[in-house]
């Protein structure tokens, strides 16, 4: 099927590179009220989990636990999508197509305690706070960097609503 190249999509925003989080959206990857992270599965089927996220420069951020399906299916295949959105605005929401370019435990424990704590609006632990300490014995977390590759950026709010 061919598209008509005079076609505006409603609130596509294009004005930032391909691989580039605009500033007009970065509110939605740091710490953002909704962000579910795809991964892919051995047999090539999406994955989708509910993450915490933030970015780090041209970074973005997520953590997951060792051993945990997302943690497998990112060292198997680096290739994950990232949307970002506030549930009271359903037309504004941010896509991160990207590739996983570190997994590693070293800061892990740290930023689960940033993220909790900009979820929480004052200082907590991850493991305690967030949820029970009990699970810091069994679990490991893991911070996963991921450089985008192609970001899609949308507000068909055309400026309207609450920011």
């Amino acid at each position: 099927m061919e598209t008509d190249p005079t076609m505006r999509t409603i609130g596509l925003r294009t004005d930032h590179a391909p691989d580039e989080i605009p500033a007009s959206h970065r509110d939605l990857i740091e710490c953002p009220p909704v962000a579910a992270l795809t991964t892919v599965m051995p047999d090539g089927s999406p994955q989708t989990s509910v993450v915490w996220c933030d970015t780090e420069g041209a970074f973005v951020r997520v953590n997951t636990m060792r051993g945990f399906q997302k943690e497998r299916n990112m060292r198997r295949n680096p290739l994950v999508t990232l949307l970002c959105y506030d549930p009271s605005e359903p037309l504004r929401y941010l896509e991160v197509r990207g590739t996983v370019v570190e997994m590693t435990e070293n800061g892990a424990d740290l930023h689960l305690d940033e993220l909790a704590s900009k979820y929480a609006g004052r200082p907590v632990r991850y493991f305690g706070d967030a949820i029970p300490a009990r699970y810091a014995r069994t679990e490991v977390p893991i911070l996963c960097r991921i450089r985008p590759t192609h970001v899609v950026a949308v507000d068909a709010t055309m400026g309207e609503g609450p920011r």
